[in-house]
């Protein structure tokens, strides 16, 4: 099979086998400990900008199948695994890894060694890199990455999002588990709830959920102002995961800011990062960021511990510590009232979750739709259903 390198911009550089479409690719190099869901990585609009190393050293044996994506393409910029199967061995599967690739026009690599890789960017931090099938020398390739443009304070969210706004109408059905919860419907009035939907790079899986707990949701760009999102009358707003850092989206901040208890909110990964702005918090790019489906994370209110997939590069710095045992939560005051920390991570002790005590909005960094991943978290889609109830009774 054809040669191919991976190089990054401190230098170091791993020799494989040619992947995918034959070309040249760079961004921002992260690792993904999913152990499934390869299909769902890809198509997740929140790699933009990135190339994506599975931990997992088997990738593909199942294949690809239309139901498993998260948007309308491939999103990461290239894709690195250790060993890529041939062959799909799955009822569903409608075509390999390799053609999936290939059609898709995805420059990738296998055969590289994505244990010290991934050991490197836990050490070194995430960075820019090249995958080459065409130029093979290293030190050429490593100043590419080096010329690359940062992540940092890039709007990766306009380049994902929407052109027009859309309705959304279709339930988890058949492609995943129903939530792990009862059937609601049958003890609260039925109730169609009108939520507006940030898209920031938004998974199609959110949206399913949404709808399986009672909501039409109207999809709108992630430039769309607040007046014009409450003229869409809705019970509920939904900011969305996206891509890169939350600081170059500026204007989300102000329509936030507009509409922070105008209407019950709830925000997810940049999402998340954005009303933390929105808050006078600030943000910062974490090490290597958080990628996969087997990250533990703390309710610090009830010390339960969920197992969450995640899919972010920067993170919320909250103005208080992080309490000990024993100790009452963290709040921070803020121009809307009291924001109080109510989730973290077990991994490195990040912000993952905070609430509005004074207004009806909550976020998480994580992804509750979990696909791929756990279901651990999908309680707080009716959560939110509750916070539209209570607010509009």
């Amino acid at each position: 099979m054809k040669k191919a390198i991976l190089a990054l911009a401190d230098g170091t550089w791993f020799e494989g086998r040619a992947l995918g479409a034959e070309g040249e690719t760079g961004g921002e190099v992260v690792f993904n400990t999913a152990m499934t869901g390869y299909q769902e990585v890809l198509t997740d609009p929140s790699y933009r900008g990135q190339i994506v190393t599975m931990t997992c050293p088997h990738i593909g044996n199942y294949g690809v199948t239309p139901e498993d994506i998260e948007s309308n393409r491939i999103w990461a910029e290239g894709f690195v695994v250790k060993e890529s199967s041939r062959v799909a061995s799955n009822w569903r599967s409608r075509a390999t890894l390799q053609e999936y690739l290939q059609t898709a026009n995805i420059v990738a690599i296998e055969g590289v060694d994505t244990r010290a890789l991934t050991t490197h960017l836990r050490e070194k931090g995430a960075q820019p890199g090249v995958i080459s099938h065409i130029d093979l020398d290293p030190r050429r390739l490593a100043e590419k990455a080096r010329q690359a443009p940062s992540i940092i304070g890039r709007d990766l969210a306009a380049t994902v999002t929407c052109k027009r706004r859309y309705t959304w109408t279709t339930g988890t059905g058949n492609w995943a588990p129903k939530l792990e919860m009862p059937d609601r419907a049958t003890t609260r009035a039925r109730t169609t709830w009108r939520v507006v939907a940030y898209d920031f790079g938004i998974k199609q899986n959110i949206l399913r959920r949404l709808v399986d707990v009672g909501c039409e949701v109207t999809v709108v760009p992630a430039s769309t102002s607040a007046k014009d999102v409450l003229a869409l009358n809705p019970h509920g707003l939904f900011l969305s995961n996206g891509p890169g850092d939350p600081e170059g989206v500026p204007y989300a901040m102000t329509a936030l800011r507009e509409l922070i208890g105008r209407l019950p909110i709830f925000g997810i990964c940049l999402g998340h990062q954005l009303l933390g702005l929105a808050f006078g918090f600030s943000t910062y790019k974490l090490k290597f960021g958080h990628h996969g489906a087997n990250h533990p994370v703390m309710d610090l209110r009830t010390g339960k511990v969920e197992i969450t997939s995640q899919n972010h590069n920067f993170g919320v710095r909250f103005p208080t510590d992080r309490p000990q045992r024993g100790q009452e939560l963290p709040i921070a005051d803020t121009p809307f009232g009291r924001v109080q920390l109510t989730h973290t991570s077990l991994n490195d002790g990040s912000v993952e979750g905070m609430v509005c005590l004074d207004r009806p909005v909550f976020s998480v960094q994580y992804h509750p739709e979990a696909s791929p991943g756990p279901h651990d978290s999908a309680y707080l889609f009716e959560q939110f259903v509750d916070l539209m109830e209570k607010q509009h009774a």
